[in-house]
């Protein structure tokens, strides 16, 4: 039963680390699109008067008409407004080991500001009614293994 007490959801602002990689899944024919997603803050040090820049990357999935738009409207060092929820993932690397990831699965992106060779005007806004196939066409989840997503996850099976 779910607890109506509780909320998923993400707000991000920040810069694409590269390109979203597109793929079509062969069973269903559903788009799926995954991307990095950094986002900054200024620390700022009483002591010393020095100012630190702290950088975290996120992982995106982004699932339908939604991945499509991505394809066509979002490069590398676009800033955009992410809006989602934390998905957790666990799967078996290929020496039989527990392994899982925490991405934002996203449910709405809006173009923030201007790009190289932008096509869309600031302020375009994607988006789609969550679709409850979404889950059956991701990899299997277990939910009782949290993931801290992040640094180490080189071997994160592809989509």
């Amino acid at each position: 039963m779910r607890d109506r007490n509780s909320l998923n959801r993400v707000i991000l602002l920040g810069r694409l680390g590269r390109k979203p990689e597109i793929r079509v899944l062969p069973q269903s024919g559903r788009s799926v699109a995954n991307f990095t997603m950094a986002t900054d803050e200024r620390l700022y040090n009483k002591t010393t008067n020095e100012t630190k820049d702290r950088t975290e990357w996120h992982r995106i999935v982004v699932w339908g008409p939604l991945a499509e738009f991505c394809e066509k409207y979002l490069d590398k060092g676009r800033l955009v407004l992410v809006e989602g929820k934390l998905r957790t993932r666990s799967w078996q690397d290929r020496d039989g080991a527990k392994r899982s990831t925490t991405e934002i699965e996203a449910q709405t992106i809006t173009l923030v500001s201007g790009g190289r060779g932008d096509s869309a005007p600031e302020g375009t806004r994607g988006g789609y009614a969550p679709d409850p196939e979404a889950p059956a066409d991701f990899p299997a989840e277990d939910d009782s293994v949290g993931g801290a997503g992040g640094e180490g996850d080189d071997d994160v099976p592809p989509f």
